[in-house]
């Protein structure tokens, strides 16, 4: 376990990568070589690559995710990210969104009516 200072710093660290994927993946589609290059940066400071993406098991990357101190806003936030790549034709990690939706609901205990709703329109594409 981190103590409360390391667990800031890591938050810090995790929240200005994912803002910084936030940014790269609402672009136009198809991503183009640089955009994908850029995005493989930041996947990179999660042991993550668009390969390792779509061959990890919800599960693993679920796993993954926590064991690098995500916290619930976090996953969240990078469900939505996925939700996003997955507009690129190339791309599909819908089904990963979907699982860290429902890992979140049912894990953090508390019930959010936007994770609800993220998990009932995924479903019903």
């Amino acid at each position: 376990m981190l103590n409360k200072g390391l667990r800031d710093e890591e938050k810090i660290r995790i929240d200005n990568v994912l803002k910084t994927l936030r940014t790269l993946v609402y672009v136009p589609y198809p991503l183009n070589d640089l955009q994908k290059s850029d995005l493989e940066k930041q996947l990179k400071e999660f042991e993550l690559n668009f390969e390792s993406l779509i061959d990890y098991s919800n599960e693993d990357l679920t796993t993954l995710l926590m064991r690098l101190h995500f916290d619930w806003e976090q996953l969240e936030l990078f469900a939505d990210i996925l939700i996003e790549l997955s507009k690129d034709e190339n791309y599909n990690f819908e089904d990963k969104a979907l699982a860290l939706y429902q890992y979140i609901q049912s894990e953090s205990k508390v019930f959010s009516f936007g994770i609800n709703s993220k998990i009932s329109s995924l479903k019903n594409k």
